[in-house]
């Protein structure tokens, strides 16, 4: 952000906000506003760049959303973003994941376009979500990478991690203290299995998509 920049953040969650009304720097120029990006007012044609790192894969309408969000940008303004790809090339999610289900029933099975976290997976969908809502010049860049679940504490911040997780969380709840107990001790021996000092790597592969607004 140069001299004369600002940035306007926009987010559903308000404890998300809240966080990062605590994150940011005394005197930035900076906005953040609990609203819905799909139908916020947002002023036309005044940024430059539109950008989000892992939301816009739930977005319910995502071509509604883009088109709406495409509105704030000027003309050759930029949308960057960030969105997982398959599940078989995210182990970080998908091994915890899989340990649960050795305990728990799985979770109700989720349609290729339907909202979550795969949902960018494809790439022929991402470019044409984009071309609906009217941007051209339609990039989507491989990025593959090694996350620490572990986030440096060692295992036991591994397996805390990865019950926290949003599937394996959601496929926890309702179950009993016993059932839940099981499934992080199958979770600490997968995870111990890779684990290197206070890191427990795994790997990971994300999009990182481009488009400009005519």
């Amino acid at each position: 952000m140069g001299p004369a920049g600002y940035v306007t953040g926009i987010d559903i969650s308000a404890p998300i906000l809240a966080r990062a009304r605590e994150l940011a720097l005394p005197g930035l120029p900076v906005e953040l506003v609990l609203a819905d990006a799909t139908v916020h007012a947002f002023e036309p044609a005044r940024a430059d760049l539109l950008f989000s790192r892992f939301g816009v894969m739930f977005f319910s309408d995502p071509a509604l959303s883009f088109t709406n969000m495409r509105s704030a940008l000027r003309p050759g303004g930029r949308v960057v973003f960030a969105s997982w790809r398959e599940p078989s090339k995210n182990p970080w999610m998908i091994l915890p994941l899989q340990e649960a289900y050795k305990y728990v029933p799985r979770l109700p099975e989720v349609g290729p376009e339907d909202p979550g976290p795969f949902s960018f997976a494809r790439e022929e969908r991402v470019k044409r979500i984009l071309r609906e809502a009217g941007f051209s010049s339609i990039a989507l860049d491989p990025i593959d990478l090694t996350l620490d679940l572990a986030a440096g504490l060692g295992l036991d911040g591994a397996v805390n991690g990865a019950l926290a997780l949003g599937p394996v969380s959601r496929a926890l709840e309702d179950q009993s203290p016993e059932l839940r107990a099981a499934v992080a001790g199958s979770i600490r021996t997968a995870l111990a299995s890779v684990q290197k000092g206070k890191t427990v790597p795994l790997g990971a592969s994300v999009w990182i998509a481009s488009a400009v607004s005519p």
